[in-house]
């Protein structure tokens, strides 16, 4: 079961020369769960510009240890360098980025655990001390001597098993205690209350407390939603808010996830991914605390029905001031033709945020070239060229990476664009948490996006014509409201914190 969940991609800028570099986990051998051979070591190719890449995995030592699935980069400790934690079957990682091209293995300092099979992870604030706590994502009670046979034995034909076979876990939350060590505070946070089978967690402030929440998909079960109390406690409230299922009522195989604004409304939405058959949800944010499912009249469950979506962003992909849907595709079943009217591996999808809290899919529109097949699973997004078109990584089950340029245009307007780089005064140096309005758009910071994915970069906005961006409005997670006027297009800004009066 392991094998068809793997592939994660964590895109971060690990040497900051401002250039976006790339991260892949790898799997390893079975039945030992160890990378014995080079072809299992997880990757990290740094960005040269031009549309190079070196790998520097060695160097940088990052090339792991046991089954990995799933990357998240942020600088947990502040000291203005991008680290890294990689989650995998009962071998979690916990990287310190040194600052000099190499990470150190601080697992075991910082006292992650690596007992569970751990599909994600993320990092927020949840407590608002300015040090970036981690949540884990787990999937399922399991072990290398689960041996059920599924599929059609008359055949002899054997697949992998439904997850329905596989018992829900608890996922973890780790406190930042700001020396390098972390507090497992799963129980007394009420996160290990809830036992589900974990794919992604997104982060935003659903409700608009002030308080960043955690979106969790589950797979063929109840998603989950953990409402920040702000007493060191979560209160799991999806049902109740409406994003634990579709309106049928029934559970779907939730893949990734993105928690953001799709509506320019100033209130998170969340956009899921799922199987062929199952369409992919779409949450809109009604305010008061309660969601939508848009999935139908949005225009995404007809585009998406014959789908099996794993990865996902709610990006800008043409700077027109709205946010559009990719989607990386793939069935899990790797026989699926063999017993229904599927097919494997897909292309991927890009559907075109088009207003009025609709999409169209415009993936013919992207190329010949992006109707390629593959078993895709995880993806990063980032301005790899620094053209202020966002472009899109992803990784493939069984053979290359695909790294897609995007050459998109704004039809009769010039595409511009606006990024911010945020930097967090002394703690909280990524600003996780904060939310950018310009104009009517609102954008999350976080680098948790898509499945077993991460994304850290600045916070992206396309303006359309707009010559210049009149006023533009950071909330940081401390409630500090900073206005940024006359801001020239088509440029990263790098937005320090005011520092609170004494």
């Amino acid at each position: 079961m392991i094998e068809t969940m793997a592939g994660g991609v964590a895109v971060f800028d690990y040497d900051g020369d401002s250039r976006p570099d790339i991260f892949f986990t790898n799997g390893a051998e079975i039945p030992s769960l160890e990378k014995t051979s080079e072809k299992y070591s997880n990757r990290l190719y740094r960005n040269v510009g031009d549309w190079s890449f070196r790998d520097v995995t060695t160097e940088a030592k990052l090339s792991g240890a046991g089954y990995s699935m799933g990357a998240s980069a942020a600088d947990f400790d502040n000291d203005g360098h991008v680290d890294l934690f990689v989650a995998g079957a009962f071998r979690n990682l916990l990287y310190r980025n040194d600052g000099d091209g190499s990470f150190d293995d601080v697992t075991e300092r910082a006292g992650i655990d690596s007992e569970h099979w751990s599909v994600a992870a993320g990092w927020f604030d949840y407590d608002g001390d300015g040090l970036l706590d981690l949540f884990v994502v787990n999937y399922a009670e399991w072990s290398m001597n689960d041996d059920r046979f599924c599929g059609d034995r008359a055949r002899g034909v054997r697949v992998y098993c439904h997850p329905k076979y596989f018992s829900p876990t608890p996922n973890q939350l780790y406190r930042n205690l700001g020396d390098g060590r972390f507090e497992n505070v799963s129980k007394n946070s009420e996160i290990a209350a809830h036992a589900g089978r974990g794919m992604s967690v997104a982060f935003a402030d659903y409700d608009g407390d002030s308080r960043i929440d955690a979106f969790v998909t589950n797979d063929n079960l109840p998603n989950f939603l953990f409402r920040n109390r702000g007493d060191g406690g979560f209160d799991e409230e999806a049902l109740l808010a409406g994003v634990a299922l579709l309106d049928h009522g029934k559970p779907v195989a939730s893949m990734g996830a993105d928690f953001r604004d799709y509506d320019n409304d100033g209130v998170p939405d969340i956009a899921v991914t799922a199987l062929s058959g199952e369409t992919f949800p779409i949450f809109r944010n009604a305010g008061d605390g309660f969601f939508e499912d848009r999935t139908f009249a949005s225009g995404v469950a007809k585009a998406s029905a014959r789908l099996a979506g794993w990865s996902l962003g709610l990006v800008d992909l043409n700077n027109d001031g709205a946010k559009d849907l990719f989607a990386a595709n793939a069935h899990v079943n790797d026989l699926v033709e063999q017993f229904e009217n599927y097919v494997y591996e897909q292309p991927n999808s890009v559907f075109l945020n088009v207003g009025d809290g609709k999409f169209r899919d415009a993936s013919a529109e992207a190329g010949e070239a992006f109707h390629k097949r593959a078993a895709h699973r995880g993806s990063g997004f980032a301005d790899f060229d620094d053209d202020g078109l966002i472009d899109v990584v992803v990784s493939v089950l069984g053979g290359p990476a695909e790294l897609w340029r995007n050459v998109t245009g704004v039809s009769g307007a010039s595409a511009h664009w606006i990024a911010f780089r945020l930097i967090g005064a002394e703690s909280n140096r990524d600003g996780f948490g904060a939310r950018i309005r310009v104009g009517d758009q609102w954008n999350e910071a976080t680098s948790s996006v898509g499945y077993a994915s991460s994304s850290h970069g600045p916070v992206h906005f396309g303006v359309g014509s707009m010559s210049k961006v009149e006023e533009a409005e950071i909330v940081w997670p401390s409630g500090e409201r900073q206005v940024l006027r006359d801001l020239a297009v088509d440029q990263v800004v790098a937005v320090k914190e005011p520092r609170p009066a004494p």
